[in-house]
C-alpha cells in the first residue's frame, strides 16, 4: 500500500510539474512520494517475509539489473509517447500511418532479441546489456536535430538503433532478474525487476512530459516576442497545455493565429529534442552502472544453457512445461 501510494504522489508531482517544479503542489507531492517510499523500505525491513528481501540489494548484479530495468522504461520506452505525437500532431500522420514509421524500432527489436537469445552462452551478460544502452543512447541522440522543417525520415537510423539496442537488453536482464537469487525466490525477483520497468515507464513519461510542457511554452514565449503578439506572449505561451500545432485561438486573425502555430511547432521540436538528450543520458548512465555492477560470478551456479532457457522462458512465457525445459539444442 505504502508503496503504491508513493508512486501514485510521486507520478502526480511530476505531472502538476509541467506548470513549474517550485510550486507548492508539487513540492509537497514529491515530498509525500519520499516520506511513503522510506516508510514502505521501513516496514519490509521489519517484517520476517517481506514482500521485498531488501537484502538482495546486496548483490550487486540484481542492483544492476533493476537500473537496468528502470532505465530502458524511462528512456526510449518514455520517450516513444512523445515521438509518437511528434508523427501525428506535428507531422500529420493518421494513427496507421505513424504505426507503420515506428516499425522501424519494432523490427530492430524482434531482429536483435533473436540475435540476443543465441548470445547469451557467448558473451557475458553485462556487455550485452551495457553495449545495448550504448546503442539506445546513439539511438536517441541520432534522433536530435529536430527542427521545424524536419521530415520524418529524420527519425530513421535513430529508431533502428534505439530497437536495436533495446532488443539486446531484454533477453540478457530477464536471465538477470532471476539468476542471482535461489530458486525459491525467483518469483520475487522476478517482480520486482517488472515493477521496476513499470516505474520507469510511469515516472519517465510523467517527467519528460513535464519537461516538455515547460520548454514548448518556454519557445513559443520566445518567438511570439518578436511579433505583434509580443504583450500577450506569456498569456498565450502559458495556455499551451500540449503539441497543438493549429495555433487555432479564438477572436484572432488569420495572421495572429500562423503566428501562434509557427511558434508552437518551433516548440514542439525544441521540447523533443530536449527529453531526447535527457533520454540518450539516462541510458548513457545505465550503460556504465550495468558494466560495472553485473558480474558473472553473481550468478547462481548453474549452467549457462538452461539459465538462457529460462531467459526465454521470462521474456516469452511458454505454453508448456516442456516448452520451459526444452534445451537450446530442441530450439535449433
Amino acid at each position: 500500500m505504502s508503496f503504491s501510494a508513493a508512486l501514485a504522489t510521486l507520478v502526480y508531482g511530476l505531472i502538476s510539474a509541467g506548470g513549474g517544479w517550485g510550486s507548492a503542489k508539487v513540492i509537497a507531492s514529491l515530498a509525500a512520494a519520499g516520506v511513503l517510499l522510506a516508510a514502505f523500505v521501513v516496514i519490509e525491513a521489519a517484517q520476517r517475509r517481506p514482500m521485498l528481501d531488501l537484502s538482495l540489494f546486496r548483490v550487486p548484479t540484481f542492483t544492476g539489473g533493476l537500473i537496468a530495468a528502470f532505465a530502458i522504461s524511462a528512456s526510449v520506452f518514455s520517450l516513444l509517447t512523445y515521438i509518437i505525437l511528434y508523427l501525428q500532431n506535428e507531422l500529420g500522420f493518421s494513427a496507421l500511418g505513424t504505426g507503420l514509421r515506428i516499425l522501424f524500432l519494432t523490427v530492430a527489436v524482434f531482429v536483435t532479441a533473436g540475435i540476443a537469445g543465441r548470445l547469451t552462452t557467448i558473451v557475458p551478460v553485462r556487455l550485452m546489456i551495457s553495449a545495448g544502452f550504448v546503442l539506445v543512447t546513439a539511438g536517441l541522440l541520432l534522433m536530435r536535430g529536430l527542427s521545424t522543417g524536419s521530415g520524418w525520415t529524420h527519425l530513421i537510423p535513430g529508431l533502428i538503433a534505439a530497437g536495436a539496442g533495446a532488443g539486446l537488453i531484454n533477453v540478457p536482464l530477464a536471465s538477470t532478474a532471476i539468476g542471482v537469487v535461489a530458486p525459491a525466490r525467483a518469483g520475487m525477483a522476478s517482480g520486482i525487476n517488472s515493477t521496476l520497468r513499470s516505474v520507469g515507464l510511469a515516472a519517465g513519461i510523467a517527467a519528460l512530459g513535464a519537461i516538455f510542457t515547460a520548454q514548448l511554452r518556454h519557445t513559443a514565449e520566445s518567438r511570439l516576442a518578436g511579433t505583434p503578439l509580443a504583450a500577450h506572449a506569456h498569456a498565450i505561451a502559458a495556455g499551451i497545455g500540449g503539441p497543438d500545432a493549429s495555433g487555432a485561438r479564438p477572436g484572432l486573425t488569420a495572421a495572429a493565429r500562423h503566428a501562434i502555430a509557427a511558434a508552437t511547432r518551433a516548440g514542439f521540436a525544441d521540447s523533443l529534442n530536449t527529453i531526447l538528450l535527457i533520454g540518450a543520458a539516462i541510458a548513457a548512465i545505465a550503460a556504465v552502472a550495468t558494466l560495472i555492477l553485473i558480474r558473472g560470478r553473481d550468478f547462481a551456479a548453474e549452467p549457462a544453457a538452461p539459465r538462457a532457457v529460462a531467459a526465454q522462458a521470462v521474456a516469452e512465457p511458454a505454453t508448456t512445461s516442456q516448452q520451459v525445459t526444452r534445451s537450446p539444442d530442441d530450439h535449433r
